[in-house]
């Protein structure tokens, strides 16, 4: 067996220039707040922060949103919380809203990298300070803080683990996140980065899933009728990854296909340690959300985040069989 590819250095390095978002999976965690709905902490006197995310039924952005409003009512404030769907004009009329309440501070998942240049400005103008997370916006020195996974890194490690698994050869398919999220390029082209090393791992068909569970399986049956042999898929997320696997055992071939995904939802975790997934890529959102928090206070009570640098970048980590069983709800135990 060929000796594992190693990549992470070299990109690592380069995860500034665009930096993490997606997910999918269970979870136990209390059900966030209602789109739109006030949260009345006992520390109300601190104001009214508003988290606006993408979709909280997936797992990935409801612990997100559940982090975001525990951390910031621990912190003495009232919450409210939307979602955009990913939609810059529905998140265009929700920081409006934000900025008509006279909000606080702004916690914010940006609806796409450019999209979101013109809404971010909007609360510059207003002089309400944001934070980003989990997504970056391609203009710096307007958000306090964009603080993402290092989604580069995390695509070489998921790439490596599941080139190894493939012994480093044979046909493979790629579900793609939504365009407009930068996440979804890095991904896959931190994906390419590892598997155009082994000239032996032929793509043979790829289609654009949008993060979605329901659409990855449309998308996988689609790519099946044509290529029913195939040996692996790689999947720019866990959701459109358990749909593969979906299809793939409608299909019963799931024995004979290795899928790699990335988010470490809980469903994923399982999954690997089924057997089903060859591994999943943690990104640690409950981690970076409570940093956002963090640093949103910071700037609230004393004018600053705490650290130096806008863009922050923190590690993914690989879940394979022998850590899966360690995953609870995008958090990783010793």
């Amino acid at each position: 067996m060929r000796p594992r590819l190693v990549l992470r250095t070299a990109l690592a390095s380069a995860v500034l220039l665009s930096l993490a978002a997606c997910g999918g999976g269970g979870g136990d965690a209390a059900e966030p707040a209602a789109s739109g709905a006030s949260s009345s902490a006992a520390g109300a006197a601190g104001g009214t922060i508003a988290i606006i995310t993408v979709d909280p039924s997936n797992p990935y952005w409801k612990a997100e949103t559940d982090t975001a409003v525990a951390e910031a009512e621990k912190l003495g404030y009232q919450t409210t919380t939307n979602a955009h769907e990913n939609d810059p004009e529905t998140q265009n009329s929700l920081i409006e809203t934000a900025i008509n309440d006279k909000v606080k501070g702004v916690v914010l998942d940006p609806a796409g990298a450019d999209e979101s240049v013109a809404a971010v400005q909007k609360l510059v103008d207003a002089q309400i300070p944001v934070v980003l997370v989990n997504a970056e916006i391609s203009k710096t020195g307007l958000a306090k803080a964009q603080i993402v996974s290092n989604n580069a890194q995390g695509a070489v490690a998921g790439a490596e683990a599941w080139a190894e698994a493939m012994d480093y050869k044979g046909t493979y398919v790629e579900l793609l996140g939504k365009p407009s999220d930068n996440n979804a390029q890095v991904r896959s082209d931190g994906y390419k980065s590892v598997i155009s090393q082994s000239p032996d791992l032929k793509k043979v068909g790829e289609e654009i899933a949008n993060w979605d569970r329901q659409e990855g399986q449309e998308k996988m049956e689609s790519l099946l009728s044509k290529n029913p042999d195939i040996d692996g898929v790689i999947a720019g997320n866990d959701e459109m990854a358990l749909g593969a696997i979906n299809a793939l055992k409608e299909a019963k071939k799931l024995d004979q296909v290795k899928v790699l995904g990335f988010d470490g939802n809980q469903d994923a975790a399982d999954a690997v340690a089924k057997g089903e997934m060859v591994a999943t890529v943690l990104q640690p959102i409950v981690e970076g959300t409570t940093k956002a928090v963090e640093q949103l206070n910071g700037v609230l009570t004393n004018g600053q985040t705490g650290v130096p640098d806008e863009k922050q970048a923190i590690d993914c980590v690989l879940i394979t069989k022998d850590n899966a069983d360690k995953l609870d709800n995008f958090v990783l135990s010793e």
